[in-house]
């Protein structure tokens, strides 16, 4: 005699094994390709953060799920996306058609593992013109910083990364702009988790960046992850509230 285990209820599926949560706005001329790279049996979503392009129909006709935040701001989308998932990895994932989902597979495949806690991708460009020079710098900048901060050797915050949702939930991200990667990052970092950073190529875009495209928008985000990195460790906040 066999046994098989009961399936969920009628009515009910099962969550999906992984869920990448895709930040967007008015990312329509991206979108097909971007959820056409989307592993089997994963589930995107889509987090429509105002687009006025028709994007979250366009992404609901292709099959992700959307949701949506009022609330301009990358890390609010992000984090909106991540109280929106449900499978026990969640992956993050730039809308823009800069990087591939699928490279996101050895990244489950590690923190599933157990080999890692949090893996990132490092973008290596694809072509000239890909990454822009104050871009890079400003992102060269900050992680030099976080090395200092954390003790981390990264050399990008970029936003290709996996990590279990429980554990991402539990670092309790209050970030909601540009400065959300990173609070991410460390916050990882003073809980003691294992960082891995993996070589990814990164591609020309699909349309105009919303916030490394210009000087203004990089220095917006470098200021936004700057005030990040002069927070104390979330012990020490928690140890001084409780004196």
């Amino acid at each position: 005699m066999t046994f098989s285990p009961p399936g969920p209820p009628p009515g009910k599926s099962l969550p999906a094994p992984v869920d990448v949560v895709l930040p967007c706005l008015d990312e329509a001329a991206a979108l097909p390709w971007v959820l056409a790279r989307i592993p089997a049996g994963w589930r995107a979503i889509v987090v429509d953060n105002g687009s006025t392009d028709g994007s979250a129909d366009l992404a609901r006709e292709l099959g992700a799920t959307v949701v949506h935040e009022p609330r301009r701001g990358f890390g609010a989308a992000c984090h909106t996306g991540l109280l929106a998932a449900e499978a026990d990895i969640v992956c993050f994932c730039d809308c823009d058609a800069s990087l591939d989902p699928a490279l996101l597979t050895p990244f489950v495949r590690a923190v599933r593992d157990g080999d890692s806690d949090l893996v990132l991708g490092r973008r290596r460009p694809q072509g000239r013109g890909t990454w822009p020079p104050h871009a890079r710098l400003g992102n060269i900048a900050l992680a030099r910083m976080l090395r200092n901060r954390t003790g981390l050797r990264l050399h990008d915050l970029g936003p290709l990364r996996a990590a279990r949702r429980t554990a991402l939930l539990d670092l309790d991200l209050t970030d909601r702009r540009s400065g959300y990667p990173l609070q991410m990052v460390v916050r990882a970092a003073d809980a003691g988790w294992r960082v891995e950073e993996r070589d990814v190529p990164y591609r020309p875009r699909t349309g105009r960046s919303k916030v490394t495209g210009t000087w203004r928008g990089t220095w917006h985000a470098v200021r936004d992850m700057r005030s990040v990195l002069h927070q104390p460790p979330l012990t020490a906040r928690t140890e001084g509230s409780a004196r």
